[in-house]
């Protein structure tokens, strides 16, 4: 049945315009939102010192990535208390202990309304830019760089502010 729905479609990149009075922003890329850098947490990075880091920097939630640049998950402020707090973490523990390991990747070049139908059961994107990397044999592999995360407020910041 998920194939018979045309938001699951989009978001997993199977249908670009299914919608037939899109809005202005509908076609416009994730890029055009102008996001700052995000911060990001590797994996030993405890409990404690993530909620410090959260806490000190002021956002909600960071992406923990390997040391590779492989995208491991999200850890959020509210998890991380909450996973701390019921018994189910210890301050000491790593991220990794407390973290979404379910997300949704999006590029650059993806559009704000593929962006808005993952924000729809999602309460963040993660943005991603390929690019190719190569050894000193010259083999190469693609690797996946952590461009930003984006939320419902940052596509609604950005509609709001440039209503047509």
């Amino acid at each position: 049945s998920k194939f018979l729905n045309d938001k699951w479609m989009i978001k997993n990149g199977f249908l670009k315009d299914v919608q037939e009075n899109k809005p202005w922003w509908w076609n416009i890329k994730v890029q055009k939102l102008n996001l700052s850098a995000p911060l990001i947490l590797l994996p030993e990075v405890s409990c404690q010192k993530a909620i410090e880091i959260l806490q000190e920097k002021g956002y909600d939630q960071a992406p923990v990535v390997a040391e590779s640049g492989m995208i491991l998950g999200m850890v959020t402020l509210s998890n991380t208390l909450t996973s701390v707090l019921a018994g189910k973490a210890q301050f000491s523990d790593p991220v990794t202990n407390v973290i979404y390991d379910q997300f949704s990747k999006i590029g650059l070049e993806d559009s704000l309304g593929k962006l808005s139908c993952i924000l729809e059961n999602d309460h963040f994107a993660i943005i991603v830019h390929k690019q190719m990397q190569f050894n000193g044999n010259g083999s190469s592999l693609m690797k996946q760089t952590v461009f930003g995360v984006v939320t419902a407020m940052d596509l609604l910041t950005f509609v709001s502010r440039n209503e047509k």
